[in-house]
């Protein structure tokens, strides 16, 4: 890798949160517990969805698969995160530092993807429910998973092999606890105008297009529901929606929240607190707003609980 007029390995500091050796330990073991409750709540989600047969339906597979990122997204970031705090050495190689970039946009993507695909399935339970079991058929769901993933590769792929060629000749200080791409292009010296023209079209194409399709599959929805005569079929589909809302409305307003909190303020420490909220906040509240907002987890929970209980 070129650095200047010279070759050689290029390390990256991390400088992550606060400096202040008593605010160290208060932040370590909160990270810590943040995400063992994330690792924990979405491996119960995914052996519930596993071991109970009434979840073995198309919006509990695409949630196995949601859960599943959200573990994977988080031990990209926070175990890094957490050595960082605890040693004195911040410094991360440049491989390290491209793989953490690869996966901290990869994940999201995979985020994004699946949270439309479980809103087509809403839309189809509920806008088309006789047609429910042909539509999501099996083929479909694995075909769309596929597809996710292929996109997820294919995009990071590309960011990663342009900023391959770019050459770093200054201070490789990153105001961040993370290897974040934009933070990355702004400490190169050589030009990063294709680099940024492919984070804005991406943003549109796979963060935009993706909500739109999410709004206009619940305008759909909520319609359907104004319509139905049943009390008990408009809170079953209540139900079945609303833990999915509520992952979106968190999902999306963090994202956004970063977005504004880089544009209106210069302050690397405000954008860090901001990026714990989609980093490490909301992998960690997604298995609790499904099992608290929907009886069918809460059921499988309970005989899974209720089966592992005597092997204790």
């Amino acid at each position: 890798m070129e650095a200047g007029n010279h070759t050689e390995i290029l390390e990256f500091i991390l400088l992550g949160f606060s400096e202040d050796p008593e605010l160290k330990p208060l932040l370590f073991g909160l990270f810590l517990s943040m995400y063992l409750v994330t690792m924990l709540g979405n491996l119960l989600i995914i052996l519930a969805i596993i071991s109970d047969s009434h979840l073995h339906t198309p919006m509990y597979f695409f949630l196995s698969n949601l859960s599943l990122v959200d573990i994977c997204f988080s031990t990209t970031i926070v175990p890094k995160m957490l050595l960082n705090m605890h040693s004195e050495n911040k410094a991360i190689s440049y491989m390290d530092c491209l793989t953490q970039v690869y996966f901290s946009m990869f994940f999201p993507i995979l985020d994004t993807l699946l949270l439309t695909a479980m809103a087509y399935d809403r839309f189809v339970a509920i806008c088309h429910p006789l047609q429910y079991t042909v539509i999501m058929n099996p083929h479909l769901c694995g075909l769309l998973v596929f597809v996710t993933w292929f996109i997820g590769v294919l995009t990071s792929l590309l960011h990663i092999s342009l900023m391959m060629h770019l050459t770093f000749c200054r201070g490789l200080e990153i105001p961040h606890f993370f290897c974040e791409l934009t933070h990355i292009l702004k400490l190169a010296c050589s030009d990063t105008f294709l680099n940024w023209t492919l984070i804005y079209f991406m943003t549109g194409v796979l963060g935009v297009s993706p909500f739109i399709g999410i709004l206009y599959s619940y305008s759909q929805i909520a319609s359907s529901i104004r319509k139905m005569s049943s009390s008990g079929g408009k809170q079953k589909a209540y139900s079945t929606c609303g833990s999915h809302l509520s992952v979106v409305s968190l999902f999306y307003g963090t994202g956004v929240g970063v977005h504004f909190t880089s544009t209106v303020t210069h302050s690397p420490q405000k954008f860090s607190l901001a990026s714990v909220m989609y980093t490490v906040v909301t992998p960690m509240l997604n298995p609790f707003i499904y099992s608290l907002r929907n009886n069918d987890v809460k059921e499988a929970l309970r005989r899974l609980f209720s089966r592992a209980a005597p092997c204790l």
